[in-house]
């Protein structure tokens, strides 16, 4: 069983964190959460995990000077809101390098990442297991789905979505014509469309890029506003950098 440490200052994407893991690698052990480089260094040093996911703006010690302290005994994955340190980090030997918010399928590419150099660091292992675990099968996105309009059923396919929101129970899909009510969560849509043509805003929604028309900043608020329809959808802070690239 592999073992691991997560190093996030950010109470929440810590748990976001921590549930991706889960779902998407749950024999990977947990050995401790940690909000600031000092307590990592030393939860590193006492756990000695295989692994280390770890922010590179905390407080006390950033992640670039812990990762300096533990490169020879650990392995770093860093997640960052920003890829300024992308070179250092690979400098310091970083495995992968996740820009906030998580993706889940970029997360699934680190950790076949992480799996893959476990494997060839075992040398009695073959190599063709380390071939087949490295070169992952490619990942099928949703194409469609079935909403209710009204007491009525009606396919819609992805292209068609604009973005879906959050509405109590259940998620709204908005297109250019018409809305529908799914059973499905933001939470579960996000693994489930492909994250080159979705991104999520906020907690709650999640827009289809291609109706982005433009994108609004100011002194730390920032919008977007859709094609056509003039409707504006807030980016919640956590989410924003993903749009600082647009």
């Amino acid at each position: 069983m592999m073992t691991a440490i997560l190093a996030e200052d950010e109470p929440l994407l810590r748990e976001e964190l921590r549930e991706a893991l889960a779902a998407l690698w749950p024999e990977l052990k947990i050995l401790a959460e940690t909000g600031d480089g000092v307590s990592t260094l030393r939860a590193i040093q006492a756990q000695k995990p295989d692994m280390v996911f770890l922010d590179i703006n905390m407080p006390q010690l950033n992640g670039l000077e812990v990762a300096k302290a533990v490169r020879d005994t650990t392995t770093v994955v860093f997640l960052t809101a920003y890829n300024e340190h992308a070179l250092e980090a690979f400098e310091l030997g970083a495995v992968d390098y996740l820009v906030k918010p998580l993706q889940r399928g970029r997360l699934l590419t680190t950790i076949g990442r992480l799996q893959a150099r476990a494997v060839s660091d075992r040398k009695a292992v073959p190599e063709a297991v380390f071939e087949m675990i490295a070169a992952r099968p490619e990942r099928k996105y949703l194409r469609w789905i079935q909403a209710s309009v009204g007491a009525s059923l009606r396919l819609i396919t992805i292209d068609e979505v604009h973005y879906f929101q959050s509405d109590a129970k259940y998620t709204r899909v908005v297109t250019g014509h018409s809305e529908a009510l799914i059973r499905r969560p933001i939470k579960e849509l996000v693994d489930e469309l492909n994250p080159d043509d979705f991104l999520q805003v906020s907690r709650g929604a999640i827009v289809n890029l291609r109706r982005i028309e433009s994108i609004y900043r100011d002194d730390g608020h920032m919008e977007i506003r859709l094609k056509d329809s003039g409707i504006k959808l807030a980016v919640s802070v956590g989410f924003q950098a993903a749009f600082r690239q647009m």
